[in-house]
């Protein structure tokens, strides 16, 4: 009794295929907000519609009724759902290039604590109060290797889960995740060693991943094989990997994801956002008592 009462909870609070009831979906039809499985989805001028508004109307528009489509976080179904992630990888390629075309603009944007260090007083650094550096680190590349593989893993994971959970909640998982990171950065390496690159951000996005995967029953397997390898390569000594940004934006990542997907319906941008924006507070609190140390 006490387990099938479980699963009847489980549906209750799992979206689920009208048509289908043992069937996890994320879509909703764009005219009567039913939720409907591929199987049912008949694709309409704006995103899907279920069979039966097929049958009883033109099959295009909305109903007078019928609020935009939304993810299964709750954000707005939109025509290019990869967009986020065209433009990040856009900037970071930017970035890149410039970089490239002038080698001196590195100790303008990667991150480091602080120069000089102890006992003269910061000049510049995070504790210099150079604090954008945690932002354009997130950016800067330097090796053609490194944006290679950071750009194809932004492509691969980062596209579908915009898609899952709609462009403004990525965006405040994957820059909670890379301010995370930079700040257990900050906290542990030492004051005048540099760090960059988008991976912080990127590992935010694999944990999401992960909770998703998990919150809507998939196999775990694919990402889990993934995440382990990128795990052996950053405590690889010789690969000299910032291991610091990539568990603090793993860490990040699955907090403000499971968040994103996990909210109740009737508070979910207050948990949502507000889950994003204690962990930014928890980051601030560490820079912060780095900074005290460091000055």
């Amino acid at each position: 009794m006490d387990q099938a009462a479980g699963s009847a909870q489980d549906a209750r609070s799992v979206p689920v295929c009208y048509r289908h009831p043992d069937r996890e979906t994320g879509v909703r039809c764009t005219r009567c907000e039913r939720p409907i499985c591929p199987e049912c989805m008949v694709s309409a001028s704006v995103g899907f519609q279920c069979p039966d508004c097929v049958r009883g109307g033109s099959g295009t528009g909305h109903a007078p009724q019928a609020s935009r489509p939304r993810t299964l976080a709750g954000g707005t179904v939109t025509t290019d759902p990869r967009l986020l992630t065209k433009i990040l990888i856009g900037i970071n390629l930017a970035v890149f290039i410039a970089i490239q075309a002038d080698r001196s603009l590195l100790d303008d944007v990667v991150l480091y604590g602080a120069w000089p260090p102890k006992p003269f007083t910061p000049t510049s650094g995070v504790a210099g109060g150079e604090w954008y550096r945690f932002v354009t680190s997130m950016f800067a590349h330097e090796q053609y290797w490194h944006i290679g593989f950071n750009m194809l893993s932004l492509w691969w994971v980062g596209g579908p889960l915009e898609a899952a959970l709609g462009r403004a909640r990525y965006l405040a998982v994957y820059f909670a995740s890379g301010l995370a990171g930079g700040a257990l950065t900050y906290l542990l390496e030492s004051p005048t060693t540099a760090s960059l690159g988008a991976s912080g951000a990127i590992f935010g996005l694999f944990g999401a991943t992960a909770v998703l995967m998990r919150r809507l029953n998939y196999d775990m397997r694919p990402v889990v094989a993934l995440l382990a390898i990128n795990l052996i390569f950053t405590f690889n000594p010789s690969m000299n990997i910032s291991w610091e940004a990539h568990i603090g934006g793993l860490v990040a990542g699955v907090v403000t994801g499971y968040a994103m997907v996990h909210a109740p319906r009737e508070r979910r941008s207050l948990v949502q956002y507000g889950t994003c924006a204690v962990v930014l507070v928890l980051s601030l609190a560490l820079v912060l008592v780095r900074t005290a140390q460091l000055t």
